[in-house]
């Protein structure tokens, strides 16, 4: 029993520590969402074979590890709107006349 719950809180310890290492706001919000929704996903799964707790540690550190990635890849899609140098896209040339009144 000692060794189980072990295993189970270190799993829950590296899924903990892996989300705090998401970047942006997105990052953060879909690691902490992807971890919830795979810890609920992880339990049910993990139900049908006997092994609930550890389902739910598996699930909650995959489903964080995506929702960061997903997250991350929002950021940096969006950074480029709010002026961050590092992601903005190639400035479009421009041609033809300006518009006037």
């Amino acid at each position: 029993m000692k060794n189980k719950l072990s295993q189970i809180a270190a799993s829950v310890l590296i899924a903990c520590s892996l989300a705090s290492c998401a970047g942006g706001p997105n990052a953060q919000t879909g690691a902490v969402l992807g971890g919830l929704g795979g810890a609920a996903v992880g339990g049910i799964i993990g139900n049908q074979s006997g092994r609930g707790l550890e389902g739910a540690a598996i699930g909650a550190g995959l489903g964080a590890l995506g929702g960061a990635a997903i997250g991350d890849a929002k950021d940096k899609r969006n950074a480029g709107y709010y002026g961050n140098p590092y992601y903005r896209p190639a400035p479009q040339p421009y041609y033809g006349q300006p518009y006037y009144r």
